[in-house]
């Protein structure tokens, strides 16, 4: 069985699920449909069982399909990483590693921690995509990013999960607001007021409307955008509140001339973590960099300890 199974078919495979039909499947790597049908065909025959069955929508992967089909792209996959890695060498760079990171990962410190950590390694090129949790985790999973850094709130079983930052949910505010004078504010109180939401069906937004939830509210969003710096632009406009991590926004919040009240409740303390599927499958470039990213949250982590011992 194993010989009917080389790179080439397994991307004629790929091919087949996602064009859903042999001919256009065919079309797309260059060859006739017959050279297509006969070596799927071969490996159906190898395995005892079909792979693809003819559906409302085209061809369409069976059970045993779907599990070659994840299987194959995770070969393919790690194929191009490592023909991205061997070419790299001759350019001077040696290894490359692809991080995805959730919106509030990429707002705060880890871009400047990627940038020193690429100062001190030359001859590393790393790859930073944005994507939400659930993307970020699945992706780790199945061997298409090197690293994940995401909010420890998403289901991370069976990865490991590296401890990296912390940030600090607080309310963000036009000065005239009823709530700009409070030093502190707790979820509920904010529920009265119009307000905007950020990153629709992010882990973020979830959190909210579940704490909403729990409290027997409706969140209700008066308006609801991407970014961070639109969010602090709206609330300058008078618009609404904002709930945003202070470490990601406190730069645009000071530049419109907001007010950003710190949460009180206990879950409004985040913590990010850089996950992967396992020190053993990482390469050496992935994993210097694993680590790199480690050592920067024992620095922020004494700096917190510290000011807490000294306004005691």
């Amino acid at each position: 069985m194993l010989r009917h199974l080389d790179p080439v078919t397994l991307r004629l495979f790929v091919a087949a699920c996602e064009e859903r039909n042999i001919a256009r499947a065919a079309a797309r790597e260059a060859l006739v449909p017959s050279a297509v049908s006969k070596r799927i065909a071969a490996v159906e025959a190898a395995v005892g069982t079909p792979l693809l069955v003819r559906g409302r929508r085209g061809i369409e992967p069976t059970a045993a399909g779907e599990v070659l089909l994840r299987q194959a792209r995770e070969v393919l996959w790690a194929l191009e990483r490592t023909q991205a890695e061997l070419t790299g060498f001759a350019a001077g760079v040696q290894g490359s590693v692809r991080v995805l990171a959730s919106v509030s990962a990429l707002a705060e410190e880890l871009p400047d921690d990627i940038a020193a950590f690429l100062a001190r390694h030359e001859k590393v090129s790393v790859t930073l995509d944005e994507r939400v949790s659930s993307e970020i985790v699945r992706s780790v999973r199945e061997g298409a990013a090197d690293l994940g850094v995401l909010w420890d709130a998403s289901d991370t079983t069976g990865l490991l999960a590296v401890p990296y930052r912390r940030d600090r949910l607080c309310v963000v505010l036009h000065p005239a607001h009823p709530l700009a004078k409070r030093r502190r504010l707790h979820f509920a109180q904010t529920l009265a007021h119009p307000a905007i939401g950020v990153a629709p069906g992010g882990m973020m937004d979830l959190l909210l409307r579940r704490e909403a939830a729990r409290l027997g509210m409706t969140l209700a969003y008066r308006i609801q955008i991407a970014s961070f710096d639109s969010a602090c632009r709206i609330a300058a406009a008078g618009l609404g509140l904002a709930v945003l991590p202070r470490e990601a926004t406190a730069l645009y919040a000071r530049a419109a001339g907001l007010v950003m009240v710190p949460l009180a409740d206990a879950w409004a303390v985040r913590r990010l973590v850089v996950v992967a599927r396992g020190e053993a499958t990482l390469s050496a470039s992935a994993k210097l960099l694993l680590e790199h990213l480690e050592q920067q949250a024992r620095p922020a982590q004494a700096s917190r300890r510290s000011s807490r011992q000294s306004s005691r």
